[in-house]
């Protein structure tokens, strides 16, 4: 098997790579650069006319699945069923033309195409239903681990024991290893912090983070329970959780609320028995899950209920803090009387999590993607090859 990396190396996000024998020639991940793209990078075959005999789709994160939205109709494209109806939820709710897959990845259920046997893995990330990848053909095997991580809610050691022990090449993401001494905490180390927070503060808590988040908003959900909180999911993010599956805290659990901050919306709140207003809202004991979009929505409520030692987690990457709509997000929430917290983990793999997947799989040859420090992959496993 011929693996090229269209891109991906030396880089976080836009991962696109192609992997191909005399036969069969099939694409693992399309995604967007991080900044976005003004127009579609030169992939011959790919947008023009079906020259791939699939794509397959590690999660739903557009730096690995974005470019899937303008791929020739008749490449068939496969991702996981949750995957799938979190996309098409989203898709849906902002009325935009969604990604029709040809099949779904299950966790160890072979996919044949062409003369490549593809194989996925369930792992853990902070996308829901994501999957590593293994490719096999002509007696080689490649193992493409997309993004992951061991530091949530999914059991790592029941990946490490379902994956093959010997593979011929690992691609292998590092987002993480241009953090020095990087080491993540838990979700449910998280949990127990957030819970302190809860109980310490009295007044409202906000959670800024991703609606997209599964592994997050349950934490959240988890300790909002704990100190006897409602947790409240505007429109938009009820419509992601629902479609997460009915163990995932969305409007049909006992405290859990829907809310909207645009009128427009009202359709997506209507079909939820468990629905709430502002009025209520001010009266209650809650958390409440809000986006920067969501402002003037945030100053409308403080005018009804005090706002006197609440608090907003900021619940994101750091770097999202220097963009203007966030800094500005922040501020105002300050201004209201709300203190700032930061409770954040990576949904990306630390480097000793990466040490037992190469312990685990056992690689001749580590092809490094998703990273801006790809030498330190040299230092981690220096008797194995790895491609620049």
């Amino acid at each position: 098997m011929n693996v090229h990396i269209i891109r991906g190396k030396n880089q976080i996000g836009g991962n696109i790579i192609e992997i191909s024998t005399d036969k069969t020639k099939i694409l693992l991940d399309a995604g967007l650069e991080l900044d976005g793209e003004n127009e579609l990078p030169d992939i011959k075959g790919f947008f023009d006319f079906a020259g791939y005999d699939a794509v397959f789709v590690s999660h739903y994160h557009s730096d690995h699945l974005g470019l899937v939205y303008h791929a020739h109709k008749d490449i068939p494209v496969y991702m996981g069923e949750g995957c799938y109806n979190i996309i098409s939820a989203s898709d849906r709710y902002k009325n935009q033309k969604t990604i029709t897959p040809t099949g779904f990845l299950r966790h160890k259920q072979k996919i044949v195409v062409g003369d490549i046997t593809v194989t996925p893995f369930l792992c853990d990330h902070s996308a829901f239903d994501s999957y590593m990848i293994l490719c096999e053909a002509g007696g080689e095997s490649v193992l493409y681990t997309g993004d992951f991580r061991s530091n949530g809610r999914k059991t790592f050691d029941m990946l490490m024991n379902s994956l093959p022990k010997k593979v011929d090449k690992l691609i292998c993401e590092g987002t993480t290893l241009s953090r020095n001494g990087y080491i993540p905490q838990t979700e449910t180390a998280l949990e127990e912090k957030a819970v302190k927070l809860f109980s310490e503060h009295k007044g409202p808590v906000f959670v800024l983070q991703s609606s997209m988040n599964i592994d997050r908003i349950v934490t959240m959900y988890r300790a909002a329970k704990r100190t006897g909180r409602v947790f409240l999911e505007d429109a938009y993010m009820a419509e992601i959780t629902t479609a997460a599956g009915e163990h995932i805290p969305n409007p049909k659990f006992g405290d859990v609320y829907a809310f909207i901050t645009n009128p427009s919306k009202y359709e997506f709140l209507g079909k939820y028995q468990r629905k709430i207003g502002k009025d209520r809202i001010s009266k209650m004991r809650f958390v409440m899950c809000v986006r920067t979009t969501m402002l003037n929505y945030l100053k409308s409520l403080s005018e009804k209920m005090n706002f006197k030692d609440g608090i907003l987690i900021y619940s994101f990457w750091s770097g999202y803090r220097e963009n203007d709509d966030m800094k500005e997000f922040l501020s105002e929430c300050e201004k209201m009387g709300l203190f700032i917290e930061t409770l954040h983990t990576s949904g990306h793999a630390d480097e000793n999590t990466i040490r037992r997947l190469i312990e685990r799989v056992k690689p001749t040859v580590i092809i490094p993607v998703h990273t801006e420090n790809a030498q330190r992959f040299e230092e981690i496993a220096s008797d194995i090859i790895v491609e620049e």
